[in-house]
């Protein structure tokens, strides 16, 4: 069991410097990002700061992740 919860946890940090190199570089680069999320499924927590366009999302099935940018479509 805890073989398992270790190997969760490690790819749970693995997957949040990945996604957040892809903020930072997208941010440096004048791209509004919609949504930075950990996890993929059902949405667990969700935070949003003032003034900011970026939804910070921890969701249900931690093997994943994304961020979501504007694209030229959207606006």
């Amino acid at each position: 069991m805890m073989t398992i919860l270790a190997f969760v946890t490690a790819i749970a940090l693995l997957v949040t410097f990945h996604e957040f190199g892809h903020y930072w570089v997208a941010r440096r680069c004048g791209v509004k990002v919609l949504r930075f999320s950990l996890g993929f499924g059902k949405v667990i927590y969700s935070k949003r700061f003032v003034n900011s366009y970026t939804e910070w999302v921890i969701s249900a099935i931690p093997l994943g992740g994304y961020v979501k940018m504007l694209d030229e479509r959207e606006g």
